[in-house]
């Protein structure tokens, strides 16, 4: 029913931007995420350019959701050049959330983060896993988590690389690095060392080995050499300098 009047109001042009957004999740909880992505791609011209972020947001879940990994990938690779475009947040340092009936202020630093976290995770659903790495550490350096390095240790185990692997735990099980002290975080790091350890007698051929440490996403990772920005004089943020560095290290 919800779904319905929701329909009502984009269809009557009443508050199209939040009925639009707010149809989709509920599509999203009813396993309706297909018919979800496409009433957004078919409405979003409706509404307004300061909505347009928040539906992004709505889609890369969506996309998730439904396994959609290259729209995924492709979508937030696009936001990250927005980012350093200085298009995104209006040109503001800041933005206004929402979750769970609370306000809160993002930085553009966290929405940084948060999007090479997706990213990279999404990577790692294609066995990306170099390019899934170079993103991870990328976003450890724009601000560094736990969750996150949990994730590069799964990147690491899935190469076959466990002593890196032990090493990135090895900061999250002794606190070193922020968001260490969430429990569920730490069990976590608990699992992936458990099946680290379990992994360590097995050794792949070299075929299986080029499979798994040499799968680059050329056109995001490796093209990213030219953005070499390093001051904040303009609205632009150094969001990939340096990265070139990280791939560097990881194909020698």
């Amino acid at each position: 029913m919800a779904i319905v009047w929701f329909w009502k109001a984009i269809n009557t042009g009443d508050r199209v931007d939040s009925a639009l957004k707010d149809m989709a999740v509920v599509m999203k909880q009813l396993d309706r995420s297909e018919e979800a992505i496409e009433a957004i791609k078919s409405f979003r011209p409706r509404c307004s350019k300061n909505s347009q972020d928040s539906l992004d947001n709505v889609l890369i879940d969506l996309y998730k959701k439904c396994g959609r990994m290259e729209e995924q990938v492709e979508l937030l690779k696009s936001k990250l050049r927005q980012i350093y475009q200085g298009e995104t947040f209006n040109g503001k340092p800041t933005k206004t959330a929402r979750s769970h009936g609370k306000k809160f202020q993002v930085t553009v630093q966290q929405e940084i983060a948060r999007l090479l976290g997706n990213l990279g995770w999404a990577y790692m659903q294609q066995a990306k896993y170099l390019s899934a790495e170079a993103v991870y550490r990328k976003a450890q350096v724009v601000e560094p988590d736990a969750n996150k390095s949990c994730n590069l240790a799964m990147c690491l185990i899935k190469q076959g690389r466990f002593e890196e692997g032990r090493s990135v735990l090895d900061d999250v099980l002794e606190s070193r690095v922020l968001g260490a002290d969430d429990c569920r975080t730490r069990q976590r790091a608990d699992e992936l060392l458990s099946e680290l350890e379990a992994s360590l007698p097995l050794r792949r051929d070299a075929e299986m080995e080029d499979v798994l440490g040499n799968i680059l996403d050329d056109d995001f990772v490796l093209g990213l050499e030219q953005i070499t920005t390093t001051s904040f004089r303009s609205k632009r943020l150094p969001i990939f300098e340096q990265i070139s560095s990280f791939r560097n290290q990881l194909v020698c």
